[in-house]
């Protein structure tokens, strides 16, 4: 089965520059795209990356400072322009239905699809998108505006059914899809076949929680506690801890503890601060709490196992 995958399209904070972009990713998971953050210039960087447009249906916007969503107008005019027709989801802050109907209205720019507001506004963790196989949730960050990050989760599978196992019970291909149910069978002797003796344990769930823009925030540890990957945004180093109350920002360091008290296995670094040349730095900050830290490079891919 094939692992969901994160892609960096941007991961600096405030101005962009020619290599230095602003958030937004691209989480493959269970047959979605999903697009999370849309800052400027995304659309451009879903192009090299060679995503398919008509793939996402859904768009998740942490919170309304630009670096995270002034791609977004931009984003859904293109949309318009390819003739889309299948319906678009955008999940956000009050407010973002606003802004983006009054550019459309002003540009006199109209979608030939249906474009669909999911606006957010609880300060505690809710389910905002759920299907048979997946779920999104937010997790409420503490940034200088309202903000949240989002957690996404596989659900449980179907038992894999071990077919040399029921050929030797004599189980009938009739019944193979009420056992990878977890259900019990009778095979063609008229027997009771236990469940564990044909099928075997369905794939481990994977998991990934985006956390950007916020204030170190221990408090989101229970909700996203062993995590498979975990993208948390580390604007400063200690030096510049002191910046981090003033802007509501994180250390490496600080995100490394995250990291570690949430028991997660792996740890993307994000939303660098440009004043930073050797971003090196970050990492070997956050390994002094937490070992398996990576850093976020726009075009980096990273396979969630």
């Amino acid at each position: 089965m094939q692992n969901p995958k994160l892609s960096i399209l941007g991961c600096f904070s405030a101005s962009p520059k020619a290599n230095a972009h602003p958030t937004a990713q691209l989480l493959e998971m269970k047959g979605h795209l999903f697009l999370i953050d849309c800052g400027e210039g995304t659309q451009i960087r879903i192009r090299k990356h060679k995503a398919k447009f008509s793939r996402i249906n859904h768009i998740f916007i942490s919170h309304l400072h630009g670096d995270h969503f002034f791609g977004l107008i931009g984003l859904i005019s293109t949309f318009g322009l390819m003739n889309r027709s299948q319906d678009l989801h955008v999940y956000g802050p009050k407010g973002i239905q606003e802004i983006i109907q009054l550019q459309l209205k002003l540009s006199k720019s109209y979608t030939s699809y249906q474009l669909h507001f999911h606006e957010l506004e609880s300060t505690s963790p809710e389910v905002i998108f759920e299907d048979d196989k997946i779920s999104v949730e937010t997790i409420p960050l503490t940034h200088r505006v309202y903000t949240n990050g989002f957690l996404f989760k596989e659900k449980k599978g179907q038992r894999k059914l071990d077919f040399e196992a029921a050929k030797k019970h004599r189980v009938s291909h009739q019944y193979f899809n009420l056992a990878k149910q977890g259900n019990d069978v009778v095979n063609l002797d008229g027997n009771s076949v236990e469940n564990s003796e044909i099928t075997n344990e369905p794939d481990p769930v994977k998991s990934y929680a985006f956390c950007s823009d916020t204030l170190f925030q221990p408090d989101i540890v229970e909700q996203i506690k062993g995590v498979n990957l975990l993208y948390h945004e580390s604007t400063f180093l200690e030096e510049h801890e002191d910046l981090c109350y003033k802007t509501k920002h994180s250390t490496a360091k600080q995100a490394g503890i995250i990291a570690q008290k949430a028991n997660v296995k792996h740890l993307v670094l994000g939303h660098f601060s440009v004043r930073y040349k050797n971003l090196e730095r970050f990492k070997i900050e956050a390994e002094e709490v937490f070992s398996n830290v990576s850093l976020a490079e726009t075009g980096k891919d990273f396979e969630i196992e």
